[in-house]
C-alpha cells in the first residue's frame, strides 16, 4: 500500500576509508576518527556520541547497509538521500551507493543529493587551503546526469510524480542554474529517461533562497537546521570548561530553533519540510562548533508530527515528502541510528510521530492551527501517545485520548481560525484532560485573542 507520508533521512557515505582522505588526514580516517576523539566543552555537554547497535561500521560491507536500512524501514523512514560527491567525473565516497546500485540491496528506496561543494580543510579551521574543487561548466553538467542515469533506472529510485528526485545541495553556487537544469532535463528526454523532478536545498547563510521555478527546479527542501532560524546565541549562559574557551562554541537553544522553524511564514513555492533530532559538530569543527543544547526525543517526536500534519494538507500524493537531518551524521551530533545516551529513542519517536500524526489527519482533517506555548509538556505528551500506541498499535483501536491531546496543539495560522470551532476543541480538551496540562493551551488562547 502506498504510504501516505514519505520521511526521508539524509544519509553520508563517510565511514569507510579512500586515499584522499589518507592522504589529507592521515591514514585509515573515516568519520568516526573525530567521532571517537571528541570531548565535552561544558558541564553536561554529550560528547563523545558512542553507536550502540551499529557500532563503528564500515560502510564497504554489506551486512552493515542492510541492517541500516531495516532500522529505518521497521521505524516509517521512507528512504535515505545519499550525498553524492562529484567534482568534474571524479568521485569521492561512492564505493557504498555503488554497491548499492550493483547489488541490489538493500531493497530500500534512494535518492540523490549532489553536495556540490568545494572540499576544504574546514574541520582544522583552514578553511581556506580547498581539497577538492568544484569547476562548474555545461560540458560537466551534462556528464554529471549521464553519470546518474543507472541510478534514476533503478526500480528503488525514489520517484515523484513518475519522475526520478534528484536534489542539489547549494544551487546558488551554480554560475547558471537555469541552464543547467535544461541540459539536464534534455538530457534525460534524449536518453529516453522522461522527466527528472529537481529540489535544492534551502539553508545557507546570506543567500536569498528564489523560488525554485525561477532557476529551472520543482521544489526546495527546508534543511534543518535552518540557520536563518536559530534564534539568539546563548553562549554566554553556558559555562565553556576552561581549556576550550579559546575554542569559542557556538551554542543555540533547540526549542528557539524548533519553534522559529515550525513558525516559518508558508512560502509561494513548494518546499518540503524538514527537523532534526539534535545538532553538535564539536566532533568535526576545532574553532567555533555550533551546538544546540536541550534537544529529546520527545521534542524531536513532536516537531515531526508539525511537519508531517503541514505536508498532508497542503500536498499530495507523491510530493507528500518531508526531510529528515539526518540518518547518520555522527560528525555533526545529528543521527538517528542508535547510540549509547539515547538507545533507538530517536528511531522509536521517528515511529510513533509518523503513526500518530498520519492518523490524527485521517481522522480530523478539518482541525485548525493553533500556536504552541514554549512550557508545552513534550514529556508528558509523547509519554501519553508512546503509551497508547505500544498497547493497541494503532487507532481506532485505541481511546482517543493522545490525540484529543495533540489536536490542540498544531502550527498557528491566525488568519484559517475559526473561533468557534478553537472555542469547542479548547472544551473538548478540557474535558478529557487534567487542568494542569492545559495551562500551555490557555495561555496560548490568552495571547493570541485577549
Amino acid at each position: 500500500m502506498k504510504p501516505l507520508i514519505r520521511p526521508i533521512a539524509f544519509y553520508l557515505p563517510q565511514y569507510h576509508q579512500i586515499p584522499e582522505n589518507d592522504k589529507w588526514w592521515g591514514e585509515g580516517f573515516t568519520e568516526w576518527t573525530n567521532v571517537r576523539k571528541a570531548e565535552p566543552r561544558f558541564p553536561g555537554h554529550y560528547q563523545p556520541h558512542v553507536p550502540s547497535q551499529l557500532g563503528y561500521y564500515d560502510l564497504t560491507s554489506a551486512d552493515t547497509r542492510k541492517a541500516q536500512a531495516d532500522l529505518a524501514r521497521e521505524n516509517g523512514i521512507h528512504g535515505f538521500c545519499y550525498y553524492h560527491y562529484w567534482f568534474n567525473g571524479k568521485r569521492l565516497l561512492e564505493s557504498p551507493f555503488n554497491e548499492v546500485l550493483r547489488s541490489g540491496e538493500p531493497d530500500f528506496p534512494f535518492c540523490i543529493c549532489w553536495a556540490n561543494e568545494n572540499w576544504t580543510r574546514r574541520w582544522d579551521g583552514q578553511e581556506r587551503e580547498v581539497l577538492m574543487q568544484q569547476n562548474y561548466n555545461h560540458e560537466d553538467d551534462l556528464d554529471l546526469i549521464k553519470s546518474l542515469f543507472p541510478a534514476f533506472e533503478d526500480q528503488r529510485h525514489i520517484r515523484v510524480n513518475g519522475k526520478p528526485l534528484f536534489i542539489v545541495y547549494r544551487t546558488h553556487l551554480l554560475p547558471d542554474p537555469k541552464r543547467t537544469t535544461e541540459i539536464w532535463r534534455e538530457a534525460m528526454h534524449d536518453a529516453g529517461l522522461g522527466e527528472i523532478y529537481l529540489a535544492r536545498v534551502e539553508n545557507h547563510h546570506n543567500a536569498a533562497e528564489p523560488d525554485p521555478a525561477t532557476i529551472g527546479f520543482d521544489a526546495a527542501i527546508e534543511f534543518a537546521p535552518y540557520w536563518e532560524s536559530m534564534g539568539p546565541n546563548i553562549s554566554s549562559e553556558v559555562k565553556i570548561s576552561e581549556e576550550y574557551t579559546a575554542s569559542n562554541p557556538q551554542i543555540y537553544d533547540y526549542d528557539q530553533c524548533m519553534m522559529n522553524m515550525l513558525g516559518r511564514k508558508k512560502t509561494d513555492y513548494k518546499l518540503f519540510r524538514g527537523a532534526f533530532p539534535s545538532w553538535d559538530n564539536s566532533a568535526r569543527r576545532r574553532n567555533e562548533p555550533v551546538l544546540l543544547i536541550n534537544s529529546s526525543p520527545e521534542k524531536f517526536a513532536f516537531w515531526l508530527t508539525q511537519i508531517i500534519r503541514y505536508t498532508l494538507e497542503n500536498y499530495d500524493d507523491d510530493e507528500r515528502l518531508i526531510f529528515i537531518n539526518a540518518w547518520n551524521e555522527w560528525g555533526e551530533g545529528c543521527h538517528l541510528e542508535p547510540d549509547n545516551q539515547y538507545g533507538t529513542r530517536h528511531l522509536e519517536a521517528t515511529r510513533v510521530a509518523i503513526t500518530q500524526a498520519t492518523d490524527f489527519y485521517n481522522l480530523t482533517q478539518d482541525t485548525r492551527s493553533l500556536g504552541i506555548d514554549r512550557e508545552f509538556p513534550f514529556d508528558q505528551w509523547y509519554q501519553k501517545i508512546s503509551k497508547s500506541y505500544k498497547e493497541n498499535n494503532q487507532y481506532p483501536n485505541i481511546h482517543d485520548e493522545a490525540l484529543k491531546f495533540f489536536s490542540n496543539y498544531l502550527l498557528f495560522q491566525k488568519p484559517e481560525i475559526n473561533t468557534e470551532i478553537l472555542e469547542q476543541r479548547i472544551r473538548d480538551l478540557h474535558n478529557s484532560l487534567s487542568w494542569r496540562i492545559t495551562a500551555p493551551l490557555r495561555a496560548a488562547y490568552d495571547r493570541i485573542f485577549k
